[in-house]
């Protein structure tokens, strides 16, 4: 019999009571199997993320695919009865989603639609309701990310490429070539920093274009090794979001010269005050304004004996540096940062009398001013910090 029973053994079953059913398995239709490689591309995601996927403008974009779909999941009940078995992670009894979205006639192009992806246009309409081999392996070399067991080793450089990206010395840029993708460069991809740890040799593909393996190390501590094609396809589906992050401007940031191409962006400038206070006059050699201005530095201190921020006294000109390709305000801020210790802690009274306490002024050497902007320059300020009993600077 159909069952594995002989026609006595099922006669026997029944004078025990035993109630016989012949289990039937049907062939699966084409929208259960896809129903089903889409939960399992899900669970993938969760064994190798430790998370269930979710939504967001600054997750991974296929992260944000899986979160909508298992949205769409748990709102059928065809599909949580087919996979309801195969849900060992219990995916489908976590919460519902809170979105008002008809989830349950969406297929993939309206997904990727409210993802707010033009399916057409994006490189990533290639995900269809029936994908090749060829296609999920693509989708799974940028999702499939693992753990990066020497992450320590790469820790320091995203740290130091964030401070070059706070001071200026670095700025990002929208991607447009996959010949910008070089061993040892930096880039956003997904909400997350990159970085090309490894390239593996340049091959033609069997379309005749170029290809890598390469090993890019994410800032959360994960890595791919996926191919040069895939993180391009990656960067160009983050649209303006996909970002590369430039190396550190080889033109001259302080100089009293531009060269072609340069641009303009101000002037750092450091003063001595002439104010009879009893601390700025015992320690006037030491006593300093470090300041940025877009103007020019003659004329921003005319009048300062009637302005609190130059201590209501006249000031002299100690140093300007011009800058060039970067910004200043950010640049301020790290040489505000860097002299933090020897903030100047002063009251001055502005002309009707008011207490005032001026900002930007410091209690450092010139010498200590100027290597800390030659630290800035030559990006090795990071591993510094300023210490104002020995007026040095020691590593951090």
């Amino acid at each position: 019999m159909a069952n594995g029973f002989t026609d006595e053994d099922d006669a026997l079953l029944v004078e025990l009571g035993v109630e016989i059913e012949t289990k039937k398995v049907a062939a699966r239709t084409p929208r259960e199997e896809r129903i089903i490689a889409g939960f399992e591309e899900i669970q993938r995601f969760v064994d190798q993320n430790g998370r269930v996927p979710s939504h967001g403008e600054d997750k991974d974009i296929f992260e944000r695919l899986y979160a909508t779909r298992l949205d769409r999941l748990r709102e059928l009940s065809e599909s949580t009865d087919l996979i309801s078995d195969m849900d060992h992670q219990g995916l489908l009894a976590a919460e519902k989603p809170v979105e008002d979205i008809d989830l349950e006639n969406l297929d993939d192009d309206a997904l990727l639609a409210e993802l707010g992806i033009d399916a057409e246009a994006s490189s990533i309409s290639e995900l269809k309701h029936v994908r090749s081999t060829s296609e999920k392996k693509a989708a799974e070399e940028i999702a499939g990310r693992e753990k990066c067991e020497d992450f320590e080793t790469f820790r320091p450089l995203f740290e130091q490429v964030q401070k070059e990206l706070d001071s200026g010395l670095r700025e990002t840029r929208k991607f447009e070539l996959k010949a910008e993708i070089e061993q040892g460069r930096f880039f956003i991809v997904g909400g997350q920093k990159a970085y090309v740890a490894e390239m593996g040799d340049i091959k033609l593909t069997d379309q005749g274009r170029t290809d890598a393996r390469l090993r890019v190390i994410f800032d959360n501590g994960t890595q791919s090794k996926m191919l040069m094609r895939s993180l391009q396809r990656a960067l160009n589906a983050d649209g303006d979001a996909g970002r590369r992050i430039t190396e550190i401007n080889a033109g001259p940031l302080f100089s009293d010269e531009a060269t072609d191409g340069d641009e303009a962006s101000g002037t750092i400038y450091v003063l001595r005050s002439r104010s009879d206070h009893p601390m700025v006059a015992a320690n006037r050699e030491l006593v300093h304004k470090i300041g940025v201005t877009s103007n020019d530095v003659e004329k921003r201190i005319v009048g300062a004996q009637l302005q609190p921020t130059f201590l209501m006294a006249k000031v002299d000109i100690v140093a300007t540096y011009e800058l060039y390709n970067i910004n200043r305000s950010k640049l301020e801020t790290l040489l505000h940062r860097v002299f933090a210790t020897a903030k100047l802690d002063i009251e001055i009274p502005d002309r009707f009398g008011r207490p005032m306490k001026p900002k930007e002024w410091f209690l450092v050497p010139f010498f200590a001013i100027e290597e800390a902007v030659q630290r800035i320059k030559d990006g090795t300020i990071s591993g510094f910090i300023y210490d104002p009993a020995s007026a040095t600077f020691v590593k951090a």
